[in-house]
């Protein structure tokens, strides 16, 4: 290792390559609290150095583990005592935006945030959202196929890419930055990247897909009191609002009560005392029809009954208090501490079944478990974090056991957003076939054939007779 990390020092400068306390004081998982193992931390500036180390590390058999934001969830960019860390730290690079083909090219290590900031001074709108904004990058956003608030109108990152750089474990460096929307000139190269969690490449540079602007923004919290309600809601809005609606976020009662506690940070904006509760927006391009619609499709609901109580939003505070009610992770976390929080996709049809079994199973077990539930449901994805007390291994075993095996015999998906990563490769099999599972390390065999890229992530073992 010593000889590699001279010979990376020549590549990226002695002050970019970090050891000993530098090293142990930074994290590689969240929430951060230092700790991270790894013998060094590299911080290259482009995608030639990126390709110079990895030449170096391909050549002596060393492990990389990639380092983005470290906002993931399954231990993905954990980095154990003898592994080389990558951070992309210092690729923040954005190029001019093209307004007129509503594109623009990032280096991999820009926060998602600052990417929608630029979009916006532009005038133009990059829609991928997710809490962590602040801190996810977009590589990471790429390796993870990140999802988030927007889905439902404009889907995951992999709909708002149109081409990547990226750099194979043997250095060689695949730019295939396409900036046009229609590319049919065969295989679509950039998709191998995308959830890959830095197993097959490292993207380094990534062309995105912008959008108008909305002019318009309509934001309304709604209480039901029946599950049934929340998808006859979900297709009467949508359908109503004219393909319009941009979010449809559900809070199940033990969430916004547990947030919204006794009023003192959130205030009440509607009573803790609905089984279910629906964040929605819509966002459009004439202020006085956009906000009639909005306005007369909710009518519509409570007129049928669907919903029960509601209030909208009047200015851009009124938007971003109900917005902090669903984002507000760290006051659940710090409530339903030590934390489990598990980011699943079912069918919408399947959630109320399934949430009710965990937490009867849970409670059998663990009396005095807490969950909460809430999430993305436009699109089939919702969030449990739980506590039993204990981050002991054997109980999250237990807990991780329940909760997945409820899942797979409801063909549901493991990991909606953040990926397998180390946490999560144990349960693939629930989501996976064992033919797709072949599939996948097939193609990293092929790519990686010294399995140096992030090794023992998404699978534990490289041989097809295992998971």
């Amino acid at each position: 290792m010593n000889n590699i990390v001279e010979k990376i020092t020549k590549i990226v400068g002695s002050e970019n390559v970090l050891l000993g306390e530098d090293v142990t004081s930074r994290s590689d998982f969240w929430p951060p609290m230092g700790g991270c193992q790894a013998a060094a931390i590299v911080r290259p500036a482009n995608t030639n150095e990126v390709s110079a180390v990895l030449k170096l590390c391909h050549a002596a058999g060393q492990a990389v583990v990639t380092h983005g934001g470290l906002t993931g969830l399954v231990g993905g960019a954990r980095a154990g005592k003898g592994d080389l860390v990558l951070s992309l730290e210092r690729m923040r690079s954005i190029s001019a935006i093209d307004t007129v083909n509503r594109t623009v090219t990032v280096g991999a290590g820009v926060p998602l945030q600052a990417v929608q900031e630029a979009a916006e001074e532009a005038g133009l709108l990059f829609p991928l959202d997710l809490g962590a904004r602040g801190s996810c990058t977009i590589g990471g956003n790429i390796a993870t196929n990140a999802g988030g608030n927007s889905v439902i109108r404009y889907g995951m990152i992999r709909e708002q890419l149109l081409g990547v750089e990226a750099v194979l474990a043997d250095g060689t460096i695949i730019s295939s930055l396409n900036s046009v929307i229609k590319n049919n000139t065969g295989y679509d190269l950039k998709q191998l990247f995308v959830g890959s969690e830095g197993t097959l490449g490292i993207v380094t540079q990534a062309v995105l897909r912008l959008r108008p602007l909305p002019r318009t923004c309509n934001t309304a919290l709604v209480a039901i009191e029946n599950f049934d309600h929340l998808g006859q809601f979900l297709g009467d809005m949508d359908a109503a609002l004219g393909g319009t609606l941009s979010a449809f976020e559900v809070m199940w009662n033990d969430f916004y009560s547990l947030i919204t506690g006794d009023g003192s940070k959130h205030g009440h904006p509607l009573k803790p005392e609905h089984l279910f509760y629906v964040l929605l927006e819509s966002t459009g391009g004439h202020e006085q029809s956009d906000k009639d619609r909005f306005e007369e499709a909710l009518e519509e609901a409570l007129g049928s009954d669907l919903i029960t109580d509601a209030v909208v939003a009047q200015s851009k505070q009124q938007r971003e208090n109900l917005w902090a009610i669903r984002d507000d992770i760290e006051g659940l976390t710090m409530a339903l501490f030590p934390p489990l929080v598990f980011d699943i996709s079912l069918e919408i049809q399947q959630m109320d079944a399934y949430v009710d079994e965990v937490r009867r199973q849970l409670s059998e077990r663990w009396p005095n478990s807490q969950m909460v539930v809430f999430g993305h449901l436009g699109d089939g994805n919702i969030h449990l974090v739980l506590t039993v007390g204990s981050h002991d291994p054997a109980e999250v075993h237990a807990v991780e056991t329940i909760v997945y095996a409820a899942l797979g015999r409801r063909h549901g998906v493991i990991s909606a957003e953040h990926g397998i990563g180390l946490d999560k490769r144990e349960y693939l099999h629930h989501s996976r076939s064992a033919e797709e599972i072949t599939l996948m390390k097939t193609l990293k065999r092929a790519l990686d054939p010294k399995n140096i890229l992030n090794p023992g992530k998404i699978f534990a073992s490289l041989a097809d007779t295992e998971q």
